[in-house]
């Protein structure tokens, strides 16, 4: 508040009206007087000029004291009027006081009488200003808390964090009137409290790159304490975070600071101060609300109490935010749950019928077709085709949901279509493979117009193998970016193992009702083959006459020329287990042979393929092996070559066995009169039960032969079914 008095004398005599200023001037400096002689003038002087008193005469021309009074009154209803008049008397008195004049004093002789009337002025005009100052401060916190209640609507409604960050900031800013205000949040990732929102006025110096860590300072302080703290009269080169200011609670601000109230705080984040004063509020654990002003009077408890208010208000929205958007975030969640559980429940109806139908079908083309129309005949899939491992590079060999246009393109593309790097690093990896935006994707830029025109984005690429082997690859084209769940990615692997077991299952049925096997003839050069060790060590060949699979062991009968020394040299392979003779003849002795379950073995086993003959002289094998019709060649041969890579194929033949159906013909021409008879009494007269119900000799004597006649009989018709049993009969 200033100390100037400016005075308006309003008197109708000549002369008066500036003698009167003069000595109001003269007793008190910090009075500046006006001189007026006419109602009239009075008047225009006030509309022009901050007037704050008035002295006025009683009667004068025009308008009276008491008329000017209403006059002014009009404009302004406590401007302090004193009524200075030589015409004394109880009636004008209190006609003036009626009237509502400030002051009453009646004029003198003396210059007591301006001591007394600059006394007056003074007192009438610091009453004045007190009260104004009073009303102000009042219509200026009816008016904040009128703008408090507006922003708390709008913090109410609004739909995020930045948002109401950005609101409280600018309504601190707008009524209070400060250079700055500025929020921090509190990241917990970061553990630390960053810049969020400033006041947008052009004077706002807060650093948006700022931010206060554990430790750093008074601003962490107040958020770590939860307690409002006020700093004042900040010394040049501090500020509230790295001040030595008193830390003075907010409830009760600090009007100076002296040395012996100044503590240091230590601080990671150094800077000039903001401003003179500061004010430092928390928002629970949000984070702190700042306002800072370099006004000498800094922040009072009418400034202090509505930022208080402001910052509660902010809070309590940012923790409605919160809510909301954890809720928000919920129902997101559960939608995208429930979305994914209809996908889910859609593939696995899905699953079902493809399972079904499998389960029903007879061939392996059968299968094949209807896992890519099932699959191409929902809205979920785009098209579906698989490409099998029958041919280099895979080729597709059934497709739906897709025109063969698509198809041919991929085939005539062979081993650059992206669709077969895909195939071949599933069959590579034997997992599943995905791209999950094919107009993004490098390798695919030459689908990008048929990605386009066909409507899919998403490859995802599934192996069809049981756990043995794998029969090839499903794909499957789906619209949007990324648009498989690793939900839905699981299930569709577990209908990949499902199709590979079913392929196999109907294959193996084939396999056991057909007559025909392919023969596959490999020569094997490689050092880690039993066969090709031991044979480096001969100077005979060595012959494999058969194998007994005995699960974690194997039993090899070995045939060569008498005179090697096939017993040493065993006995230093760590893989033989035991051998021992069978039998010496004079040209060749067989051997019986122990051997764990070897790398070649256990290819054998899992395609079910059966070696038939072996032959290894001076370190190389040439391999006879029987596959049945279910069985891929090209993959079977894949599997030797990994584990024997000095392996080739020299032939592929197709052989025909002898089925159940065929055999009593076969046993018809194989078989003399004489061995089938004795074969059929033996075993319709029990000889091969056990106990026996019956003896050569009593089969003998019914067939009217002798005992070692029938024996010879019964002896060969066993070993041509054993020859049959083990051998086979190529036609």
């Amino acid at each position: 508040m200033t100390n100037s008095i400016t005075v308006l004398v309003v008197d109708n005599e000549p002369g008066f009206a500036d003698i009167a200023a003069q000595m109001l001037e003269h007793e008190a400096d910090a009075i500046t007087a006006k001189p007026a002689t006419s109602s009239t003038r009075a008047l225009e002087i006030l509309a022009n000029h901050d007037i704050d008193c008035i002295v006025s005469d009683y009667e004068m021309p025009q308008l009276s004291g008491l008329e000017l009074l209403a006059e002014v009154r009009e404009d302004d209803p406590n401007l302090p009027f004193i009524l200075f008049t030589g015409r004394g008397s109880e009636e004008v008195a209190s006609e003036a006081i009626a009237a509502g004049v400030t002051q009453y004093l009646q004029k003198g002789t003396g210059d007591e009488q301006y001591t007394l009337l600059a006394n007056q002025i003074v007192n009438a005009v610091s009453q004045y200003r007190t009260e104004t100052e009073l009303r102000e401060s009042e219509r200026r916190y009816e008016r904040t808390l009128a703008t408090l209640h507006e922003t708390t609507r709008d913090l109410m409604r609004a739909d995020n964090k930045a948002e109401i960050y950005r609101l409280a900031v600018e309504t601190a800013g707008d009524i209070f009137d400060v250079p700055v205000a500025a929020a921090y949040a509190f990241e917990p990732t970061e553990g630390a409290l960053e810049h969020v929102a400033s006041r947008t006025d052009p004077q706002t110096i807060t650093d948006p790159e700022r931010r206060y860590h554990r430790g750093s300072g008074v601003v962490w302080d107040v958020f770590s304490e939860g307690k409002s703290a006020y700093y004042e009269n900040l010394r040049s080169g501090e500020s509230a975070d790295n001040s030595d200011a008193a830390d003075q609670s907010a409830d009760s601000p600090a009007t100076a600071a002296t040395d012996a109230d100044l503590e240091a705080t230590p601080s990671e984040d150094t800077a000039a101060p903001l401003c003179q004063n500061e004010l430092i509020v928390p928002l629970g654990t949000h984070g702190v609300l700042i306002a800072g002003t370099d006004a000498l009077a800094g922040f009072d408890e009418t400034t202090t109490e509505p930022v208080q208010i402001l910052a509660a208000n902010t809070e309590a929205a940012l923790d409605r935010a919160e809510r909301e958007q954890l809720l928000r975030e919920h129902d997101r969640t559960l939608t995208r749950k429930n979305e994914e559980l209809t996908r889910l429940n859609h593939i696995n109806e899905i699953v079902r019928e493809i399972n079904h139908g499998t389960a029903q079908a007879t061939t392996r083309e059968e299968i094949i077709s209807i896992v890519c129309e099932r699959l191409a005949d929902t809205d979920r899939y785009r098209f579906a085709w698989i490409a099998t491992t029958d041919e280099t590079p895979p080729e597709p060999t059934d497709w739906a949901g897709i025109d063969a246009a698509y198809i041919d393109q991929v085939t005539d593309d062979g081993s650059r279509a992206p669709e077969i790097a895909l195939v071949e690093a599933v069959i590579e990896t034997g997992t599943i493979q995905e791209i999950k935006n094919v107009l993004e994707a490098s390798d695919w830029e030459r689908r990008r117009k048929e990605a386009l025109t066909y409507g899919f984005q998403t490859v995802l690429a599934v192996p069809l193998a049981d756990d043995e082997r794998r029969y090839g690859v499903l794909l499957v084209h789906l619209g949007g970016v990324n648009a498989i769940s690793e939900s839905e990615r699981d299930v569709l692997g577990e209908l990949g193992e499902t199709i590979g077991y079913a392929i196999r299952s109907v294959e193996r049925t084939r396999a056991m009702l057909t007559d025909s096997r392919l023969e596959l003839e490999l020569s094997c050069g490689d050092e880690r083959l039993l066969l090709n060790r031991l044979s480096s060590s001969l100077d005979e060949p060595l012959v494999l006459e058969g194998a007994i699979d005995r699960g974690d062991e194997i039993v090899i009968f070995l045939s060569t020329a008498a005179e090697t020394n096939l017993l040493e040299v065993a006995a230093d392979q760590a893989a033989v287990e035991t051998i021992s003779a069978v039998s010496e003849g004079d040209d060749e002795t067989l051997f019986e042979v122990t051997v764990g379950v070897t790398p070649f073995l256990e290819v054998l086993r899992s395609y079910d393929v059966t070696l038939r003959t072996a032959r290894a002289e001076d370190g190389v094998s040439t391999l006879v092996l029987e596959v049945p019709q279910q069985v891929e060649a090209r993959s079977l041969i894949d599997a030797v070559t990994a584990a024997y890579p000095d392996t080739e194929l020299e032939a592929r033949r197709e052989r025909t066995t002898r089925s159940a159906r065929q055999l009593d013909t076969y046993l018809e021409e194989r078989l003399t009169e004489k061995q089938h008879e004795a074969l059929q009494a033996a075993h319709y007269g029990g000889f091969f039960e056990w106990p026996r119900e019956g003896t050569g000799e009593d089969l003998a004597a019914t067939l009217s032969v002798s005992a070692p006649t029938y024996h010879y009989h019964l002896r060969a018709a066993q070993r041509k079914l054993v020859e049959l049993a083990f051998e086979g009969d190529s036609k």
